[in-house]
């Protein structure tokens, strides 16, 4: 698997692409996952595009198969024959679960891979760091797809509440728990309209089960907070690229009424409500999903052979 160093952190990621039939290089688009999850879920939607694009999927620091902040990185050791500098180590300490810091993954990603503009494709939590990537990078992003994003006012009672509930479930996640029959529908259906592939379903739960214990409960605090309440609205108005915003119309994670509030505020910001999905619009609908962001890139439509 390839893996690539990010600010002195192992990141996972991959390509998904087709041969082009014309000499000219592919545009790139990045796909980035949301909270607890990894790029496994956006693979379906990148073959899906991989005939016009370069598909780049990465796991999030802490996520997936994306290293945390290890203990090991504390101080400089021995590890597989060779020594963490001192100073790297204490570049790495230095990073911190705000979600800009994770915007400022992204470009350094790029960087390494010498990739000076890109499409974003992002979901969730890991739209609101494409959001703050698209503010503080505007020179490197073509056009962006936010799914499943929005803006939401702060209640102190309801979000101490959350982060006390979102805590617990952090804590207490036995890796025996995915043996379990039938867990994996039981896990996820808060997330859902309509159901999901059963390997989508498992690969969720796994990723949720490995997460990096400090990256999952960091950025429940900074994706919930009074601070992102604020910020998030004035975010949204700067976005200088056009974007799409994609929502389910039975989100109970990020309602659809937010991303629809959320759009309102920039002129640059396009809306769309898929029927019938909640907070996998790419999944349960694919079909919806990819002839909205299609027309939203203005790239041909593939055409349906009659059986």
């Amino acid at each position: 698997m390839p893996y690539i160093d990010v600010r002195g952190v192992e990141h996972y990621y991959e390509w998904i692409r087709t041969p082009s039939l014309e000499s000219q290089a592919k545009p790139v688009m990045v796909f980035v996952h949301g909270w607890a999850g990894s790029a496994r879920y956006w693979q379906s939607v990148a073959h899906a595009l991989a005939d016009s694009f370069d598909c780049l999927l990465y796991d999030l620091r802490g996520f997936g198969r994306s290293q945390g902040k290890s203990p090991l990185l504390s101080t400089s050791i021995a590890v597989a024959d060779s020594e963490i500098p001192q100073e790297e180590s204490a570049a790495v300490q230095e990073l911190t679960y705000e979600l800009a810091e994770y915007a400022d993954d992204l470009a350094a990603l790029l960087d390494q891979l010498q990739l000076q503009q890109v499409y974003i494709n992002a979901h969730s939590m890991g739209a609101s760091v494409a959001t703050l990537f698209l503010n503080r990078y505007p020179q490197r992003v073509h056009r962006a797809i936010l799914t499943c994003s929005g803006i939401f006012e702060y209640d102190e009672k309801a979000f101490a509440a959350f982060h006390k509930f979102g805590g617990y479930v952090v804590k207490f996640r036995p890796k025996w728990l995915s043996k379990i029959p039938f867990v994996d529908r039981m896990f996820i259906a808060r997330f859902l309209h309509r159901p999901i592939p059963a390997a989508e379903r498992k690969a969720f739960l796994q990723d949720f089960l490995v997460a990096d214990y400090q990256a999952a409960l960091g950025t429940i605090f900074t994706s919930v907070s009074k601070q992102a309440a604020e910020v998030m609205p004035q975010e949204f108005a700067r976005i200088a690229v056009p974007t799409l915003l994609v929502a389910g119309e039975y989100d109970k994670i990020i309602p659809a009424e937010m991303g629809r509030q959320a759009a309102a505020l920039n002129p640059l910001v396009e809306y769309v409500m898929i029927p019938n999905t909640a907070h996998f619009p790419m999944l349960e609908d694919a079909e919806t999903y990819l002839q909205k962001v299609r027309a939203f890139l203005q790239i041909e439509q593939p055409v349906k052979i009659a059986g």
